[in-house]
């Protein structure tokens, strides 16, 4: 599309770009076709374009993937695209790109991402479809090249900060390319960047809490000019010991440190419950018959390489709404790892009863004690369909915020029972085996009850 077509598609429209919405239209055919090729899609590919607009990248989109969706702000621009693209299979979402649920795009397995973000909201953008746990696996996007060098900042440089830190704990970012303002109407005051993302392999980093990283970081560059203790508001003595552990000086301020020192601070400050725990394949589970009857203690290994029956919990926890936190297992778990789980699980210790295992669980695996009782709403038996393990399912609320710590947990979300029953016979291996067989153990249950 070029100038004269777009002018007359405003004039069409009786459309004055708006401000507010951060419209700044893209009128070189040349540079909207190369900015869609930076997204590697192929015909089996979901992908989304946030900020569309006339359509100068959806152009060179349609046709080469499974699923286009479009989402347009302004109702004016969805119906021509609408009227433009429906015919040819593309679905327009008339919607605020800042407010959009992402999690309906967990049932596309995977997820590409493209979009020309707004000056003004393109961050908060990023945060709703990139904050993990995140559908998508690749994003290419162009924001104001002041707002990208903070994406790639470097430490000791000005543009490094809670933005840089935020972004880089999930995905490698490059920059690809600038432009100019000529190559848009209205022209924008700045130039603009063209950056790719990726997601970070899992273990690149060390295993660390997430959300206190975060804290950690916000708090760390709370006023930049301190010195990262005074932020941190650590006593003397417990800065002297954490900063001398990591070789850093007392002086030191929150732009000289690493993202590999951010994670390290934050996991030295707060340690998780579970970081403390020794390897799990060096712990001893208790072997049981086909009674649940304790017949001997086996380390770990040997229980799952000689397919001995064991027990096992699962717990749901439900917020107000309804909805169930799943968590995305961790990489480092020697069984489903990188799976889709149920809130807490996992293995019932030497001694230990259900329900006691079932609170230490929540405790080590999202950091939270049960708010009231827990109330046992299911008990399976051990089949392949439980790998081996005789199951008691748990129903409770947290006590406050869910954390977790990447040696457990990678990431977590709410979702509602409706859509994880459709997330399960729609894409069944995302699953851990049972998980699988817990939920649908529950919702029967559930079912019986009402009627």
């Amino acid at each position: 599309m070029n100038l004269s077509e777009l002018q007359g598609l405003l004039k069409r429209f009786d459309l004055t770009p708006s401000r507010k919405l951060g419209q700044s239209f893209l009128v070189d055919t040349a540079v909207s076709q190369w900015i869609a090729s930076q997204l590697n899609v192929g015909p089996d590919d979901c992908v989304v374009e946030v900020g569309p607009g006339f359509g100068a990248l959806s152009e060179h989109l349609v046709g080469k993937c499974r699923r286009l969706i479009l989402v347009e702000a302004d109702g004016r621009l969805a119906q021509y695209l609408t009227e433009k693209y429906g015919p040819r299979g593309v679905e327009v979402v008339h919607a605020d790109a800042t407010e959009y649920d992402v999690r309906p795009l967990f049932l596309e397995g995977s997820v590409k991402f493209i979009g020309n973000l707004p000056y003004s909201v393109g961050n908060t953008i990023l945060e709703r479809f990139l904050d993990a746990p995140s559908p998508v696996n690749e994003a290419v996007i162009m924001v104001q090249k002041e707002v990208a060098d903070r994406f790639v900042a470097e430490p000791r440089s000005k543009d490094y900060g809670v933005l840089t830190l935020m972004l880089q704990e999930r995905w490698r970012i490059k920059t690809l390319r600038t432009v100019g303002p000529g190559l848009f109407h209205p022209r924008p005051a700045v130039d603009s960047t063209i950056v790719r993302f990726d997601p970070r392999p899992p273990g690149e980093l060390a295993p660390h809490s997430p959300e206190v990283y975060r804290e950690v970081v916000k708090r760390g560059f709370s006023q930049r000019r301190k010195q990262l203790h005074n932020n941190l508001q650590l006593e003397k003595d417990r800065s002297e010991e954490v900063f001398g552990a990591m070789g850093l000086k007392p002086s030191a301020r929150a732009e000289e440190l690493s993202l590999g020192e951010w994670v390290d601070l934050s996991d030295r400050l707060h340690p998780h419950p579970c970081s403390l725990l020794p390897p799990a394949a060096t712990e001893s589970l208790d072997a049981v018959d086909e009674n649940d009857v304790v017949i001997n203690t086996l380390p770990r290994r040997e229980i799952h390489a000689g397919k001995h029956l064991h027990r096992a919990v699962h717990v749901f926890v439900r917020n107000k709404a309804g909805e169930i936190y799943l968590q995305f297992r961790s990489h480092l778990k020697d069984t489903h790892g990188l799976k889709w789980d149920s809130s807490a699980s996992g293995h019932v210790d030497p001694g230990e009863s259900y329900h006691d295992c079932a609170v230490r669980e929540m405790w080590e695996e999202i950091w939270v004690e049960p708010k009231g009782e827990l109330v046992r709403i299911a008990r399976i038996d051990a089949s392949e369909a439980t790998d081996l393990e005789f199951i008691e399912v748990f129903l409770a609320e947290a006590k406050g915020r869910i954390r977790i710590h990447g040696k457990e947990v990678d990431s977590g979300r709410w979702f509602s029972p409706e859509f994880i029953e459709e997330w399960i016979a729609k894409r069944p291996h995302d699953f851990a085996t049972g998980f699988i067989t817990c939920f649908k153990a529950w919702r029967a249950g559930a079912s019986t009850a009402q009627r």
